[in-house]
């Protein structure tokens, strides 16, 4: 019996077509003949355990040299511990990851890289190389038998990037969605055999997804995002997934000549020149353990289109959408005959609820030509019924700001509702 098996996703089909309707690539359909004589494989014997005699994981955490990174991890790398790293090509995985394991004995495996630009780029951030180890095999069945036969494991392997690597079993090219599913279980395999905590660098689309097939997440153990906007010095480190820890932390790093620098003001992203302008408010958010403040900017302009426009950065467009909506049938406000411009300064990306208040402050404030004072922070989320809600660690936020000299605070102690907020910074 003949079928047909696409050679870029794996997916079968008993006849022929042209594209496949699984990946949408074309001519990717292989005629496969079942063989008669072919022997089914031995069934495998099933066997069962009592907890009680499972020894427990050994949960003994190796620290990094960057403070930022082992936060985001929950105070280290695990043994045995595989890590997604994911991020826009630019934002400076590379250089996070040789400033983090130059204290750590390190396998560096690239495909994206020679070893005379890693040594270039050591250089110029002046990190010593003494503990690293580079290798160009990208053959996973290479990468596995070498490093199991090496005398001494290093502390840990990183594998830039994950695109690169490839089976010698899979007859597709390296990154297609076979690939990446053969090399990153054969990976995963050899570091919870042998103990040794693996980094696997993975490209992203232009969305902002994890190229490849989205297993990839579900496999490992750790997911990491490493953002920023290129024409920003800031970058944000995020755990999307955590098995061994918290993904409500993030790491804050700050790009200069000399590398990535820790950055553990918690207003950072605040103008140094505190002016009272419209359209501007400060949001008060809990990311994991500590208070951050964010700066947001609302402008108004009259609209001329049949639909007004909406340009959100740094904020999710569709909530905005709801704040906007809210304003609208609680306060009585028409915002469809102005284009409305959101940004987040610093080039982050706010999901926190906490900001709520704060977009809408911002709004009003364009709208109304009502300046906020720059020593006022606003927290706090807004129900469609438009009462103001308790947020998530919403005390330490009112402490930080109290110590930070901030003189006004705006949060669902203080108001009830958004008709409440307006009429106070109204006045």
């Amino acid at each position: 019996m003949a079928f047909f098996i696409c050679s870029n996703c794996g997916e079968g089909s008993a006849s022929w077509m042209g594209r496949c309707p699984n990946c949408s690539e074309w001519n990717t359909l292989v005629q496969k003949r079942e063989s008669k004589t072919t022997k089914s494989k031995k069934t495998e014997v099933f066997e069962s355990k009592a907890f009680k005699t499972i020894v427990a994981l050994d949960t003994n955490r190796n620290k990094t040299d960057v403070y930022e990174l082992d936060r985001v991890l929950g105070g280290g790398v695990v043994k045995g511990e595989v890590i997604l790293l994911t991020g826009e090509p630019g934002v400076g995985k590379s250089t996070l990851l040789l400033q983090t394991l130059h204290k750590l004995t390190t396998l560096y495996i690239s495909g994206e890289e020679s070893p005379e630009q890693i040594k270039d780029r050591a250089d110029r951030l002046a990190i010593p190389l003494t503990t690293l180890s580079f290798s160009d095999s990208l053959q996973v069945e290479a990468i596995d038998a070498g490093v199991r036969d090496m005398k001494t494991f290093p502390d840990i392997i990183v594998i830039d990037s994950i695109q690169t690597i490839y089976s010698k079993d899979v007859p597709t090219a390296p990154g297609s969605i076979t690939q990446l599913r053969e090399a990153t279980a054969r990976l995963i395999r050899l570091s919870k055999e042998t103990g040794v905590p693996m980094i696997i660098v993975g490209h992203v689309t232009k969305d902002g997804d994890i190229a490849g097939p989205k297993s990839l997440e579900h496999m490992v153990d750790a997911v990491l995002h490493f953002e920023g906007e290129k024409v920003s010095n800031y970058r944000i480190l995020r755990a999307q997934k955590n098995r061994f820890g918290s993904t409500d932390e993030i790491g804050i790093f700050e790009m200069t000549p000399k590398g990535l620098k820790e950055v553990d003001n918690p207003t950072v992203f605040l103008d140094k020149q505190e002016v009272d302008v419209p359209g501007k408010s400060i949001a008060g958010v809990m990311e994991g353990q500590r208070p951050l403040f964010f700066e947001i900017q609302a402008l108004a302009t009259r609209s001329f289109l049949a639909v007004p426009r909406r340009v959100v950065k740094g904020l999710d467009y569709n909530k905005i959408l709801l704040l906007i909506a809210v304003i609208q049938k609680h306060l009585n406000i028409d915002l469809n005959t102005y284009d409305l411009y959101l940004n987040v300064i610093g080039g982050v990306q706010v999901k926190s609820p906490a900001a709520d208040l704060a977009v809408v402050a911002a709004i009003l404030s364009t709208v109304k030509d009502i300046p906020l004072s720059a020593r006022t922070i606003f927290t706090g989320e807004l129900g469609l019924l438009g009462e103001i809600r308790k947020v998530y660690g919403e005390e330490r936020i009112v402490q930080e700001a109290k110590r930070l000299k901030f003189t006004k605070q705006y949060y669902s102690m203080e108001c009830k509702s958004v008709k409440e907020l307006y009429k106070k910074i109204s006045n």
